[in-house]
């Protein structure tokens, strides 16, 4: 295995729902086509800087645009984000794989619920499933407090969960929000600080926060860095990461450590 830091990007392509939320409406057609808008900004970027990540889709987007979704399959991973992103059952594990396996025609190894709300481990194993990215190691208020999971990669009932990055002790997140709402010098240092300790970073973001969000009914937090200014973001955050280590997607991150 290569000494290179590995950097896990990971994209979770989704119906724009978030607006539902915080009591704002979105037609259907148009929670589609924001995400889909912002994905093709993004896949720009990955051209940039020869990113190859990990795709978390909701099997309802990837039926909408099967063809994008098979393009993605070719240079990337593409994996689970459930069938619909606001509304879930036990069977949507194993139907949503199976949707995007007809799809790609490529094995989907790995699931991430949406919100990053907790799943059974035992019942994707069950779905054919051979790892969870659905850890967020760290405190947000409203949506988890997970200060006592660890906060790397490791097996459960043989079974991997991919954490997204949090820094050692304080344990500060490097993901979307971050991303989003602090200056690039204090993303790049708690990133700095990830890969030193720990030789990989996992890190995740949406297409739609790529679309310009100003007219959506979100807090300041996520609607003020939108657009061309998330997009300058990203660019910078990548430039930066490419001369950190290589990028790679979960399944293959997996298969190294073999």
């Amino acid at each position: 295995m290569s000494k290179a830091n590995r950097l896990l990007i990971s994209v979770d392509v989704e119906e724009f729902d978030i607006p539902l939320e915080f009591g704002g409406q979105v037609p259907l057609q148009e929670q589609l086509s924001v995400s889909h808008h912002g994905l093709m900004t993004v896949l720009d970027l990955f051209e940039r800087y020869q990113v190859r990540a990990t795709f978390f889709v909701t099997a309802y987007w990837a039926q909408h645009y099967p063809e994008l979704v098979r393009q993605l399959a070719v240079r990337h991973e593409v994996a689970s984000h459930a069938y619909y992103h606001s509304k879930y059952a036990p069977e949507h594990l194993e139907s949503s794989r199976l949707a995007l396996l007809a799809i790609t025609g490529k094995p989907v190894n790995g699931f991430r619920m949406p919100r990053l709300k907790p799943v059974s481990i035992a019942s994707l194993k069950c779905a054919g499933y051979l790892y969870d990215a659905s850890l967020n190691p760290t405190w947000l208020p409203g949506r988890y407090n997970n200060w006592d999971k660890p906060r790397t990669p490791f097996r459960e009932n043989d079974f991997w969960i991919i954490p997204s990055s949090v820094s050692p002790l304080c344990r500060y997140p490097v993901f979307w929000l971050s991303i989003k709402n602090m200056p690039d010098l204090v993303t790049r240092h708690f990133s700095n600080t990830i890969l030193k300790k720990d030789r990989m970073l996992s890190c995740y973001f949406h297409p739609w926060e790529l679309a310009d969000l100003n007219n959506y009914t979100l807090p300041g937090y996520i609607r003020r860095v939108s657009g061309n200014k998330m997009q300058h973001r990203l660019n910078s955050f990548l430039r930066y990461l490419q001369q950190k280590g290589e990028f790679c997607t979960h399944s293959e991150w997996i298969r190294e450590q073999a």
